[in-house]
This record gives C-alpha cells, sequence and structure tokens, in this order.
C-alpha cells in the first residue's frame, strides 16, 4: 500500500490527539463554516456540509454548535470571515505536497506555512505548480478480517462504480485496512448502496490522491518527511494535507519510532 495511504491511516490515530488538545474541534467547525456558505445549510442538499457535520458527530461535536455554525453561515449570527485555499509546496527529495487551508487571515497563514516549509528544507510553490499530480476522489476506508471476503463483496455490488480497491497489511490486530476509491460523482452513489446493504465503513471523504509517488527507503529521509506531515497536519489552518511519498512498512515503522523517541 502506498505511502501515502499509510499515512493517512496514522493521521486517523493523530486525529485522537488533536481532539485532547482541543485542535480538532476548530478545524470541523471551519470546514462545516465553508461548506453551509457555499452550498447552503441544508444538509440534504449539501453533500459536502453533509460530510462535514457527519464527521463532527463522530467526533464528539456538539450538535448545538453545529446549529450555531449554521446560523452563522447564513449571517443571522455574527461570524468570522473564512476562506477555502489550497496551498501547494515540495517537501525535502521532491515530495508534492497540496494542503487545504480554511483560514481568517491569508497572510498570517501564508508566512506561517511557508516557515514550516523551510524548516523542514521544503518551499511554498506556486498556485498550479502541484496540483496537477494529484486527483480528487471519493475514499471509503474499512477495517477487516477478511480481506478477500471483503474485497468480493464489493466487487460484487459496486463493480460498475470502483475505480481501485487498497488493502493493506495484516496489522497487529491481525485486521486489515481497505480503502475504496470511487470517483466524485459516483460518491454519493457509492455510500447509498454501502448503507443500504449495511456494509459499515470507518471513512467517507473526498480526498486528493497522487497520480504518481516519490519512492523513500531511507529512515532519516522518511523521518524528515513525516516530521514535516506533522508539523503542516497541526497548524491550525490546515484542514487537510496530501503528499505523494512512498514510505515502505518497515521503513515507515523505524521512522516513526526516531520521532518518537
Amino acid at each position: 500500500m502506498a505511502g501515502h495511504s499509510k499515512w493517512h491511516n496514522i493521521k486517523h490515530k493523530k486525529e485522537r490527539m488533536d481532539k485532547l488538545r482541543g485542535k480538532l474541534f476548530g478545524k470541523l467547525s471551519r470546514e462545516i463554516m465553508i461548506a453551509a456558505r457555499e452550498g447552503g445549510p441544508d444538509p440534504e442538499k449539501n453533500t459536502k456540509l453533509r460530510l462535514a457535520i457527519k464527521k463532527a458527530k463522530s467526533s464528539g461535536f456538539p450538535s448545538e454548535n453545529i446549529e450555531r455554525l449554521l446560523l452563522k453561515a447564513q449571517g443571522k449570527l455574527e461570524g468570522e470571515e473564512l476562506h477555502e485555499l489550497l496551498y501547494e509546496g515540495y517537501g525535502p527529495y521532491g515530495v508534492a505536497v497540496l494542503l487545504e487551508i480554511i483560514t481568517d487571515n491569508k497572510n498570517r497563514t501564508a508566512s506561517e506555512i511557508r516557515k514550516l516549509f523551510q524548516k523542514y528544507n521544503g518551499n511554498l510553490a506556486e498556485s498550479g505548480s502541484v496540483a496537477w499530480l494529484f486527483k480528487r476522489k471519493g475514499i471509503f476506508s474499512f477495517t477487516t478480517n477478511n480481506a478477500s471476503e471483503l474485497e468480493n463483496k464489493l466487487m460484487e455490488l459496486l463493480l460498475d462504480y470502483i475505480e481501485d480497491i487498497k488493502v493493506n497489511q495484516e496489522n497487529e490486530e491481525g485486521k486489515y485496512e481497505v480503502e475504496l476509491i470511487t470517483s466524485i460523482d459516483n460518491f454519493e452513489d457509492v455510500k447509498d448502496i454501502l448503507d443500504k446493504n449495511n456494509i459499515s465503513y470507518n471513512s467517507a471523504d473526498i480526498n486528493y490522491i497522487p497520480e504518481n509517488t516519490v519512492y523513500i527507503d531511507d529512515v532519516e529521509k522518511a523521518a524528515t518527511l513525516l516530521r514535516l506531515a506533522e508539523a503542516l497536519e497541526e497548524h491550525d489552518d490546515v484542514q487537510k494535507a496530501h503528499f505523494n511519498f512512498d514510505i515502505p512498512t518497515d521503513i515507515l515503522q523505524k521512522s516513526l519510532e526516531i520521532i518518537n523517541k
């Protein structure tokens, strides 16, 4: 499984840490606000908002806070002016980085993100220099004891919708991580079919996937990239960070041991 997917799984664990630090709720609030302002406050008519609310509720975000955010998005309560942006850059070793940003201060955010890149020998790039290396796709993640059985079931139900299925190797608990990738246009149809057939998934989201990857088989290089990834992920204005590195599992584990020392 590509390094960016393994990092995606690591991020799920890190999100619990973000919640303890109070960062996750702030990011979820901005995501809901932007989605509601762009597509309207009705989740039934606004897919982006529906996904943002579901993600917030699964993280324990209070329902009354969601209601207040929807009112702010409609101008019924005072709220900050938010901007949704894409930042593009290069980390060390030629790794491409695409950041989904929501900020109330473009100049401050640009300055802070640029400093993070420079700290790890990367650089913030011009618009269009990196985005073409990524494609937006719908991604569903699953955890299963029997990867072959789940894969066959998904193929049976969703043959016309699946673009790819990725199966991670068995983890410490003897389970497999499975990702189903589909187009944005088919995202809602896939979600409906899974729900109607009572097939549970860990997450359903629209993300950027790299068209090609940079293979990193050096522990120190991998550790540097993961430090950059973590620093960018932890910035308050970064909603999502996408990378095109591919790090083998054994190198990934060794680099994490270095970081956690």
